[in-house]
């Protein structure tokens, strides 16, 4: 069954490239997953530099002005299919063709990921409208979460459901919202909790996903909880979090995604 995913933030800063390269490179590499890539941040592209694409020899936005096909515009990178985004493409493109143009490579993969434009425009509508099921990627604060608000009804207002929210870059602090806060303000269950990680920014230095550069991170952990979700896979608990009623908030929202992906 394949299924696309979009990844999507209103927010710069918040991890949303980087959660989207980790995903993908997971679901590839421990789940024996076709998974296609995608750069869908057209004004600010940089999912390349994330894949070690310095310079692509075409991009979607070649792809999203007709100027080329969409088969044409794939790269291979760690495990992946990439479509990167071009820094210098200056012709008009339409953004809401993404649907149709991927809907041509469905059949092919089990998964296409979507790195979504931070902006509510229709750079981030062609995700929201090309995807099956779209996570929110926020941090613990007041002002990432108003505009994660501002998403979730973007999404809505075009009859779409936020599937899940995953929290990033979490310290743990007292200075930070809980997660019983924010689920309560969004009504949106969280579905990852992602540790701050210095590995994260290396790693990027690196231009090579976390979930490559560092598989036993927290980190990369979590990431892979989100793919066992997605695929309906097991996640490797501890021994005493294997009981239901010790499970952590996030674990259980996972296992009720699961069950809505792969039940109904």
């Amino acid at each position: 069954m394949s299924k696309t995913i979009g990844i999507i933030s209103i927010k710069g800063g918040v991890g949303k490239t980087t959660i989207a390269a980790s995903l993908a490179c997971d679901l590839s590499d421990n789940y024996n997953k076709k998974v296609l890539l995608i750069d869908a941040n057209y004004s600010a592209p940089n999912l390349g530099l994330h894949m070690n694409i310095i310079e692509p020899h075409k991009s979607i936005h070649e792809v999203l002005a007709n100027k080329t096909k969409i088969k044409e515009a794939i790269h291979y990178r760690f495990g992946v299919d990439v479509i990167p985004g071009s820094y210098i493409f200056e012709a008009d493109f339409n953004p809401l063709k993404l649907k149709d143009k991927i809907k041509k490579l469905k059949n092919n993969y089990d998964f296409i990921i979507l790195d979504s434009s931070p902006t509510l425009d229709s750079e981030i509508l062609s995700t929201i409208l090309a995807s099956d099921n779209l996570f929110i990627v926020t941090t613990a604060d007041y002002p990432t979460l108003s505009c994660s608000l501002k998403a979730i009804k973007f999404a809505n207002q075009r009859g779409r459901e936020i599937s899940g929210i995953i929290l990033n870059k979490v310290h743990n602090s007292k200075y930070e919202l809980t997660l019983d806060e924010i689920e309560e303000t969004t009504n949106i269950p969280i579905i990852a909790k992602i540790p701050n990680e210095e590995k994260a920014i290396r790693s990027i230095l690196s231009r090579i996903p976390i979930s490559i550069y560092s598989r036993k991170s927290g980190f990369s952990r979590e990431i892979s909880n989100i793919s066992a979700a997605l695929t309906n896979s097991k996640e490797n608990h501890s021994f005493f979090s294997k009981f239901w009623h010790s499970l952590r908030k996030e674990q259980v929202n996972r296992q009720v995604l699961k069950d809505r992906l792969y039940n109904n």
